[in-house]
């Protein structure tokens, strides 16, 4: 005994029960309720609390609640940047600063990283390394200031020495952990297709490690910028510290905020430049990005 099987019809399955009606099945996207909502613009969300600020830092100042004297005015801030810009004087401060910045950062970067390579590569160079640096990290670079005019003299190179200190243990703490924290069957799997000692290194600890060690970039990044200020009153005769301490000794809150907002915006520039490289050099990992 044969069954025979009749192909399903191409309009569809008879679901209606009554002979040759067919059922319409009308399907509905689904839609996020988070994409349903009323989107506003991502930069007139981020812009729209400082402009606030600034509204309310103008009317207070405008009926005399924040006197000059102890808070200077929105208005008053930009006149006084536009004069210091005019007569050069803020952009031969702010070279001089970057210069002191870049020549820290540089240097920190090369001991903090080459520090935790070692430490997290080799059993025996934590051994050696890890004690001494976490010690060291637990004194506050300000305090070595005087140590540094001692053994440096009051030119460049404390500046640059503190803003190095300052640097160091940061990227050292989250490459170190970057590297520690790189999964073992990774390595059991790269192993296993015949990578050498090298080969791990290159292709599965140093890529593991490099989200860390961007994240301790961003941080040393804006602990050199702290350290700047800090390093800027040591005898300084130029750059945005001298600024301040010179606006200090004349009682001028506009300049000192002048100097600040310079302070904040570079920081900020940095923090860009650190957040674009992360994009781009961290296209391989997907991460959540917010709702």
């Amino acid at each position: 005994m044969s069954i025979s099987h009749a192909p399903p019809s191409a309009s569809g399955p008879d679901i209606s029960g009554i002979p040759g009606k067919k059922a319409a099945l009308d399907l509905e996207p689904l839609v996020p309720a988070s994409s349903r909502r009323t989107r506003v613009p991502r930069w007139l969300r981020r812009t729209t609390g400082p402009v606030v600020l600034l509204v309310l830092w103008q009317v207070l100042s405008a009926t005399g609640v924040l006197t000059s004297g102890v808070l200077a005015s929105p208005g008053r801030i930009a006149q006084v940047g536009s004069d210091l810009i005019a007569d050069g004087s803020l952009a031969s401060a702010m070279g001089t600063s970057l210069q002191r910045v870049a020549a820290g950062l540089l240097f920190g970067t090369l001991v903090g990283t080459g520090l935790a390579l070692v430490s997290g590569l080799f059993r025996i160079g934590e051994d050696l390394v890890d004690a001494p640096v976490q010690m060291l990290r637990t004194v506050p670079f300000v305090g070595l200031i005087p140590l540094f005019i001692i053994w440096f003299g009051i030119g460049e190179t404390p500046k640059i020495a503190i803003i190095t200190l300052g640097v160091t243990f940061p990227l050292y703490l989250n490459v170190y952990a970057g590297i520690r924290g790189v999964d073992s069957q990774l390595i059991e799997a790269g192993e296993s297709l015949g990578l050498s000692r090298w080969g791990l290194v290159r292709h599965v600890v140093l890529p593991g490690a490099l989200p860390g060690a961007l994240t301790g970039l961003r941080y040393s990044l804006g602990i050199a910028w702290l350290a700047l200020v800090f390093a800027e009153q040591v005898n300084a005769d130029s750059g945005i510290g001298f600024l301040m301490v010179q606006a200090r000794d004349f009682l001028r809150t506009d300049v000192i905020l002048v100097c600040l907002i310079v302070y904040a915006f570079l920081g900020l520039l940095a923090d860009f430049v650190v957040r674009s490289l992360e994009r781009l050099l961290l296209q391989w990992r997907p991460t959540f990005t917010g709702r």
